[in-house]
């Protein structure tokens, strides 16, 4: 099994919805956790509100998620590391072989909810790529 760690800045958007797009479409086989380079749990609520809305629109539940702020700790549990707008706050575990990606998305704050939907359509396909490369890499799995 492989541990995915997905990363944006405030850990209210593009992460929260790969993490629980990615879990879905693992289903058990590989894990995915989440956080920002610039979050802040004590101050900044849950997921977005737009983004709360389109997941819900797909059956996925996310309003309860808590950001939470990237950690080396954190860092050091992924297999596969995913980027999204946090530019070099990401650290690199010596030692640690890992998959790194940087996912190119626009930031889901404040933007109109059909812009979210395709962020999250976006996300949704990117993740089944990188489930299906996890599963060629990991055959025991899958």
């Amino acid at each position: 099994m492989s541990t995915v760690l997905f990363v944006c800045k405030a850990n209210r958007g593009r992460s929260v919805m790969s993490q629980a797009l990615f879990n879905r479409a693992a289903a058990g086989r590989h894990h995915a956790i989440s956080a920002g380079s610039e979050a802040d749990p004590a101050t900044a609520g849950g997921p977005h509100p737009q983004v709360v809305d389109a997941m819900r629109e797909i059956g996925v539940d996310v309003a309860t998620q808590t950001p939470q702020r990237l950690t080396v700790d954190l860092a050091a549990q992924a297999d596969a590391v995913v980027t999204m707008g946090c530019g070099d706050a990401c650290p690199v575990i010596p030692g640690k072989k890992q998959l790194r990606v940087d996912w190119d998305l626009p930031d889901p704050k404040d933007r109109p909810l059909e812009e979210v939907r395709a962020t999250r359509d976006e996300i949704e396909r990117r993740v089944s790529e990188l489930v299906d490369e996890l599963d060629r890499l990991n055959p025991a799995a899958a």
